[in-house]
């Protein structure tokens, strides 16, 4: 307990000294007596000077990545969530950069050896110094025997002792969130607890890279058939919780436009090609890469895109699947009734709306845009717009959507990055057509009726039991005792607990350390 009241005050002295407390206040105008606390808890430390000739965003970024680690998760997370922080704040908080000094050779070989057993260790050579490091992990280039030969691979390496330093600094973040909400009520709108909560799902599955392997090989596996785009293998016999062995890129950086182009490599295809793929990944499979900025990027010899970095990935479920191609096809069509329809159809809006008055919203949205130069229109704008109004029509935008249309401006900006005149919507166009015509299909419609059917006739024996439990149901709300209570978070009520008992600890701790200060002083 009294450790975590030192790892509370660590905390709140590296927010108070990094300027990150007032860059906040610029941005949220924080209560003089929170930043009195920090001011306490940051004497006797040199604060750092701000630069006025940034942004707030970008001060804060300079203060989240002198932090170290688990702040620049926490800002990395926060450029996940304008819904949260808003676009602008968002949009700065992309520009964090995860580099972090690289742990010692001799680190790296006695993690490989604990991890993979002194056999599988033996298997790898030429295991070459970092060549990158983040806040999470290392990356090494080594040669590994396998059936077939050996093997050039990227060996990713989780930093030693992460998982224990993520969870003290987030058990801290978390009781400060709490304190802050209980005395700031204007703060609420922020949800500060729930960010932190989401935080910590987020990083306790990327510390296990395990996961990410998981997910670069579904990625794999759905894109295997998909020419011009070829995700790394994944050399399981090498891979472990804190051990994610890859066979070795081997290409140019997206991002290398000059080199790209004297290596023969049509930019304009290109471009269209990494849109494409995105966009197949997203409504064929729903299952698309979250993270594909310039650096996690490589283009091949026979300019075969090759993705990297699968920490980050987004799921979509079919419905929305449908949504997102559907609207996105409405809107090319300028079809906004049928856009309408489709956000009715998948109960995304209270049903008492206007119809007529919700496609009249749309038309604002996308006549605009419309009347733009069609090299500037884009499709992950067009998204944030639409969600902005959906917003004022009480529909709750849903996460993965947001992840969606961030991805979407990023794959964008790639592409007009390698060739400036690309037209979104003529390369999305086939894609969302093909997908749409085949869902639609007199064979679809079959297929899905059957699935339907089989689901229908496997619950037929449960029937009465589900009619006698409703009824029940419904007879204590007439009575009411039964609580309709949408709240349904498990893990975060649980934090909630755990945190209002550190309150209780920490104030008890604070009281124990005066007297004591009193009876000997």
């Amino acid at each position: 307990m009294i450790r975590k009241i030192f790892q509370l005050f660590k905390i709140a002295r590296k927010l108070g000294t990094s300027g990150a407390v007032e860059t906040l206040n610029e941005i949220y105008k924080i209560p003089f007596y929170i930043k009195i606390f920090f001011d306490f808890v940051s004497l006797g430390s040199q604060k750092k000077v701000q630069n006025f000739s940034k942004s707030s965003g970008e001060k804060l970024c300079d203060a989240l990545e002198g932090m170290g680690t688990t702040f620049i998760k926490l800002g990395q997370f926060l450029a996940t969530r304008p819904d949260i922080i808003g676009e602008d704040l968002a949009k700065d908080l992309e520009k964090l950069q995860d580099k972090l000094p690289a742990f010692r050779m001799s680190v790296s070989k006695e993690i490989l050896k604990n991890e993979l057993g002194e056999k599988q260790f033996n298997n790898i050579s030429n295991l070459s110094e970092p060549i990158a490091a983040a806040s999470i992990a290392q990356v090494h280039t080594a040669t590994i025997k396998v059936e077939e030969g050996s093997k050039e691979v990227a060996i990713k390496i989780l930093r030693p002792e992460i998982e224990k330093l993520f969870n003290e600094e987030l058990d801290a973040l978390m009781f400060l969130a709490y304190m802050i909400e209980s005395l700031v009520a204007k703060t609420r709108r922020l949800k500060l607890i729930e960010v932190v909560h989401l935080l910590r799902e987020i990083t306790n599955i990327e510390m296990d890279l395990r996961f990410e392997a998981a997910a670069a090989n579904e990625l794999y596996e759905n894109t295997k058939n998909d020419k011009g785009f070829n995700v790394p293998k994944i050399y399981w016999n090498y891979t472990s919780k804190k051990i994610l062995t890859l066979e070795r890129v081997k290409g140019i950086s997206i991002r290398e436009k000059d080199i790209l182009e004297k290596s023969g490599i049509n930019l304009k295809n290109l471009g269209e090609n990494l849109i494409q793929h995105f966009l197949r990944q997203a409504v064929r499979d729903g299952f698309f890469h979250g993270d594909m900025h310039q650096g996690n990027l490589f283009v091949d010899s026979r300019g075969n895109i090759i993705p990297v970095d699968f920490g980050i990935m987004g799921r979509l479920d079919k419905n929305n699947k449908k949504y997102l191609a559907e609207i996105l096809f409405g809107f090319i069509q300028r079809d906004y009734v049928k856009v309408a329809e489709v956000h009715f159809q998948a109960g995304l809006v209270p049903r008492e709306t206007s119809k007529e008055e919700f496609a009249q919203a749309l038309r604002s949205v996308g006549e605009p845009i419309f009347g733009q130069t069609i090299k500037d229109i884009s499709g992950g704008n067009l998204l944030a717009q639409l969600f902005e109004i959906t917003e004022k029509f009480n529909m709750s935008t849903q996460p993965q959507l947001l992840l969606l249309q961030k991805t979407m401006v990023v794959v964008e900006g790639v592409a007009r990055k390698l060739y400036p005149e690309t037209n979104i919507w003529e390369v999305s166009k086939p894609v969302l057509e093909g997908w749409i015509k085949k869902t639609k299909s007199p064979e679809a419609n079959i297929t899905q009726a059957i699935d339907v059917s089989k689901e229908i006739l496997k619950k037929i024996p449960d029937f009465p039991n589900f009619m006698d439990r409703a009824n029940y149901a419904l007879q204590l709300i007439s009575e009411g005792k039964l609580n309709l209570s949408l709240k349904n978070d498990k893990g975060l009520e649980i934090e909630k607990m755990k945190i209002k008992n550190l309150r209780n600890n920490i104030f008890l701790g604070i009281f124990s350390i005066v007297i004591v200060t009193l009876l000997v002083f």
